[in-house]
């Protein structure tokens, strides 16, 4: 995830992770992960896996490895909310659900609405909002479930070329589907999408396959070709090596994000919805900004091989 494992919004986050054979039948995960804070503050976590408003977890349990993100809407910091606490939670509580066993392989939108659903029960009040997006491999089975809510997502790359992605879900422009905990009274104000919204996938898998997870942070700033450029760099599937590959897409997101002349993915997006801007953070993308927007980026890579 980039920022954290992930790339935060503002932040980068990126985690990266690489399968390997381990027998005959059974893949599994090779994970790094780097990013940036809000606070531009390079590697620097908070409590957790969480950089800026965004957060992940790496998680294995028995036959399945488990990779999460969460992008905190960091609209919420006008009302005195810290966008970071309810990705956070979300994610600590879906590891741990893993950790415990407390799901099905195949079913990664299950992990998500328990993990959810037990923060909406939690006696300690949390507000906020945030996307999230889930991807499970099943070692024995070589399958790869996924599920996405709202603007995270993910990518599957193989021999340089993408094979699979996540669909992006918007309610309208600027304004993911996303997990929401509202203040009493103000449910029906807050917008708020369930959990079983999700959009969700399975497919096989491969030995070499690069697996990326992110928020919009990655997405919104560079396209797939630039994302393809930088993996292609990355040569072996050690720890090292899938840790500077990281940072390296980290790092151009991040540069990018800030650049007032670059015409980013997010920048041709707004300009078909009648808005003129640049780079994803470049001042004059204050005039734009809906607090139903994470603040964050996100990325996790998973190298199959």
């Amino acid at each position: 995830m980039l920022s954290v494992l992930s790339y935060g919004r503002l932040v980068a986050r990126a985690v990266l992770g690489g399968l390997s054979q381990t027998d005959g039948r059974d893949y599994s995960l090779i994970s790094a992960s780097y990013g940036f804070g809000k606070d531009f503050r390079k590697g620097i976590l908070k409590k957790g896996m969480c950089y800026g408003d965004d957060a992940c977890f790496i998680a294995r349990h028995r036959s399945a490895d488990v990779l999460g993100v969460a992008d905190g809407v960091g609209g919420w910091r006008d009302y005195g909310v810290d966008p970071s606490q309810f990705s956070a939670t979300l994610m600590r509580t879906c590891e741990r659900l893993v950790k415990e066993g407390r799901f099905t392989p195949s079913n990664p939108v299950g992990i998500l609405t328990s993990g959810y659903y037990e923060l909406l029960q939690n006696k300690v009040p949390l507000l906020g909002s945030s996307t999230a997006c889930i991807v499970v491999l099943d070692r024995r089975s070589h399958r790869l479930h996924t599920c996405n809510l709202g603007d995270s997502g993910f990518l599957v790359v193989r021999r340089g070329e993408v094979v699979h992605r996540s669909d992006e879900q918007q309610h309208y422009f600027n304004t993911p589907f996303q997990l929401s905990i509202a203040p009493p009274g103000a449910e029906g104000v807050v917008l708020s999408d369930s959990p079983e919204a999700a959009d969700s996938s399975s497919f096989d898998v491969q030995l070499g396959d690069i697996i990326l997870t992110a928020t919009d942070g990655l997405f919104d700033n560079m396209p797939d070709y630039m994302i393809l450029q930088e993996l292609k760099k990355l040569k072996t599937t050690n720890y090292d090596s899938i840790l500077q590959t990281a940072q390296s897409i980290a790092k151009q997101a991040h540069d990018l994000a800030y650049d007032p002349n670059y015409m980013s993915p997010f920048a041709q997006f707004a300009c078909d919805n009648g808005l003129n801007v640049r780079g994803k953070y470049a001042p004059i993308r204050q005039h734009i900004y809906n607090p139903a927007i994470a603040t964050s980026v996100s990325c996790t890579w998973c190298l199959v091989g």
